[in-house]
């Protein structure tokens, strides 16, 4: 399988990867950088109110957007389950 360029937005870089636990970043961290090799790893799940994925990691949810054609995976959010889906 092709490698997918990884895009992490300037928001989740800046605000929401600062704002976790020390011992969840790096497992999210992991969870990010394996989805270049691997951009629907098992446990994704597609969004049905939204357009995206969702991947798991403990209490925490990553998602973010695959555009097959140019091989890119963008990380769109990255938060608690409690407040990951609701609207800024």
């Amino acid at each position: 399988m092709a490698s997918y360029k990884l895009i992490v937005d300037r928001r989740v870089r800046k605000k929401d990867l600062p704002d976790l636990p020390k011992p969840d970043l790096a497992r999210i961290l992991e969870r990010i950088a394996g989805l270049s090799q691997d951009p629907r790893p098992a446990g994704a799940e597609k969004l049905t109110n939204q357009p995206g994925y969702r991947l798991r990691q403990g209490s925490y949810r990553i998602l973010y957007l695959i555009d097959d054609a140019a091989q890119t995976v963008r990380v769109a959010k990255v938060a608690h389950r409690r407040e990951v889906y609701r609207k800024q």
